[in-house]
C-alpha cells in the first residue's frame, strides 16, 4: 500500500512547453525546404525547354534579315544591271563590270509576308542607286531612286537565293541609256549627234576607269523614227543623244505591244495618252525632262494595260 499523501499537497501538474514546440515546427519546416529544393533540380534542368532559343534583345528572325541583308542587295543590283543591258539590247558584260561598282541602298526595308508554298519572303523598300564616277543617265543624273517590292526565296536547283523584283522600271529603264561624262572634242556634226559614244584613247581627255566604262552604243541605235524627217524639239533632241534615243524605241516597243494585246477601251485610251505625251515630250526645255517623261509615259502604259490609270488633276 502506498502511504498516504498528506492533505493539503497536491500531484504536480505538467505544462505545456510552446517555445519547445516552436523549435521543433521551425526545424520540420527548415527540413521540408531542403528537400524540397534538393528534389526539384533533375538533370535536364540547364537545358532549353521546347528547343527555343534565348532571345537577344534587338534580334531580327532570319526572314526579317533576308530582306536586308547585304547579299539580297548584291543580287537586286546585279538584276537591276542585267535587266538594263536587256533593254539596251547589247552590252551585257560591260554592265556587269558596272554593276560591281555602283553603289545599292535600300531605305526602310520591311517584310511584308511570306509565302510557305515556295519559301518566299516578301519584302518593300526605297531603293537608290549610286552610279560610279564617269557614267551617267540621260539627264546626266547619277542616282536613281525607286519605291520596290521584292521577294527573296531559295533558287530551284538549290544552288542558293534567288530575288525577284517588282515596280523597278523607273530605275531599269534610265540605267539602259548610260553613257560617259568625259567627251573628245567634237570636230564634225556628224560626231556630235553620237555625244553618247566613248572618248577614244587617243582623245586627249580623262579615260573613266575600265571597270566603269560606259557600254558603247550599238550601231545603228537610233530612236523608232526617222531622224531625216525629225522636226519639232524633241525629235532632234532625241535624234542627237542616244540614251534618248534608248528610251524612244523601248517605249515604242511597249507602246505596240501593248496595242495589240489591249481592249477597245484600253486601245481608245492608249491613243488619247499618246498624243498628250507627245506634246509634253516637245514642250521640254532639256534632256532630263525628256527622259523623265518616257519614264512616266511607259509607267503610264503599263497602268493602263493593268487597269490603274487614273487621269491626271
Amino acid at each position: 500500500m502506498e502511504p498516504d499523501r498528506p492533505r493539503g499537497v497536491e500531484q504536480p501538474v505538467q505544462r505545456t512547453n510552446w517555445t519547445t514546440i516552436a523549435l521543433i515546427g521551425a526545424l520540420v519546416l527548415l527540413v521540408l525546404l531542403v528537400a524540397y529544393f534538393a528534389t526539384r533540380g533533375n538533370a535536364d534542368q540547364d537545358k532549353l525547354t521546347n528547343n527555343a532559343a534565348p532571345t537577344t534583345p534587338g534580334a531580327q528572325p532570319a526572314s526579317e534579315k533576308a530582306c536586308a541583308s547585304k547579299s539580297t542587295y548584291d543580287l537586286i543590283k546585279r538584276d537591276l544591271f542585267r535587266r538594263a543591258a536587256q533593254v539596251r539590247g547589247s552590252d551585257q558584260a560591260a554592265y556587269e563590270q558596272l554593276s560591281t561598282a555602283a553603289v545599292l541602298r535600300m531605305e526602310n526595308p520591311v517584310m511584308e509576308g511570306e509565302d510557305s508554298s515556295t519559301d518566299a519572303v516578301n519584302c518593300s523598300g526605297s531603293l537608290s542607286l549610286d552610279l560610279p564616277p564617269g557614267v551617267v543617265v540621260v539627264g546626266g543624273r547619277r542616282t536613281l531612286t525607286a519605291d520596290v517590292d521584292y521577294s527573296v526565296q531559295p533558287a530551284a536547283d538549290g544552288s542558293g537565293p534567288v530575288v525577284l523584283l517588282r515596280n523597278a522600271e523607273a530605275i531599269v529603264t534610265p540605267l539602259a541609256t548610260l553613257s560617259k561624262t568625259a567627251q573628245p572634242a567634237q570636230t564634225s556634226s556628224a560626231a556630235a549627234v553620237n555625244d553618247a559614244e566613248p572618248a577614244p584613247a587617243n582623245g586627249g581627255e580623262t579615260q573613266a576607269p575600265p571597270s566603269t566604262a560606259a557600254p558603247p552604243r550599238p550601231a545603228g541605235a537610233g530612236p523608232s523614227f526617222d531622224c531625216a524627217h525629225a522636226k519639232t524639239r524633241g525629235e532632234i533632241a532625241i535624234c542627237s543623244n542616244a540614251g534618248l534615243a534608248a528610251l524612244d524605241r523601248n517605249m515604242a516597243a511597249q507602246y505596240s505591244s501593248s496595242m495589240a494585246a489591249a481592249t477597245p477601251d484600253q486601245q481608245a485610251l492608249l491613243r488619247r495618252t499618246r498624243d498628250r505625251f507627245l506634246g509634253y515630250r516637245d514642250r521640254c526645255p532639256d534632256n532630263r525632262c525628256i527622259g523623265d517623261a518616257y519614264v512616266g509615259r511607259m509607267r503610264e502604259i503599263r497602268d493602263i494595260m493593268e487597269g490603274r490609270w487614273q487621269p491626271p488633276r
